[in-house]
């Protein structure tokens, strides 16, 4: 009885009223800032994304309340996830699945679902935090070395990056500065202990101390909610 009073819907045939709307609204939103604020504690965000978090699953959940019963609900479901779809250019991973929460959680609020909304968003969000404590993929890098276009760069750094780092891939070639220049890019994982200060000196030794520069691989952003 319990099971089916937490997992069951709180609509009754499927029949919106007054308080079940209520109910539903002040769980979505309640849900959604509880997503935003655990999307906070290991990402940077913008307030407007924080803002989005917090009210989409509430959107989410009065659209199905509307259409409801409806043949028009596969319509406003498919509409609601292609928002995705602009979103998944610029965003990162975890912003894209933050937002596939959010509307999963309406989703289930608009059908009454309220217990299963919250059970599954705690149950994700606590995983998701987990996951972000394992540091992994952190030691990943991204190596710039800018040569002069007289110098030949085949494997002219091999031996410091094998020095210092576990691996090493170039994984671009290019020229600039009216192709006086090539700046090598690398995606390295350094080793446990090995000074960056220590392989950069070494590589401006031999690159005529140029420009080298060493960051983690990011996503670049060019647009926020």
């Amino acid at each position: 009885m319990t099971a089916d009073y937490i997992f069951g819907s709180i609509m009754t045939n499927g029949m919106v009223t007054g308080v079940t709307f209520l109910v539903s609204t002040f769980a979505s939103l309640a849900i959604g800032i509880f997503i935003a604020f655990m999307y906070t504690l290991k990402n940077s965000y913008s307030k407007s994304f924080f803002v989005t978090l917090s009210l989409l699953p509430a959107i989410v959940q009065i659209i199905i309340m509307l259409v409801n019963g409806n043949l028009g609900v596969g319509v406003a479901v498919a509409g609601a996830f292609s928002l995705v779809k602009f979103r998944s250019a610029p965003g990162a991973g975890k912003e894209i699945t933050s937002i596939f929460l959010a509307m999963a959680s309406g989703l289930a609020t608009g059908m009454g679902y309220i217990g299963i909304a919250v059970i599954f968003v705690v149950i994700l969000s606590l995983v998701t935090v987990i996951l972000n404590s394992l540091h992994i993929g952190e030691n990943e890098k991204l190596l710039k070395i800018t040569i002069p276009e007289g110098l030949d760069f085949e494997g002219i750094f091999d031996d410091i990056l094998a020095k210092y780092t576990t691996r090493s891939e170039l994984q671009e070639v290019r020229t600039y500065g009216m192709g006086s220049l090539y700046r090598l890019s690398y995606k390295i994982i350094m080793q446990s202990g090995a000074s960056t200060k220590s392989m950069i000196d070494e590589m401006r030794v031999r690159n005529g101390n140029l420009e080298i520069s060493c960051s983690r691989t990011v996503a670049i952003k060019t647009e926020e909610l």
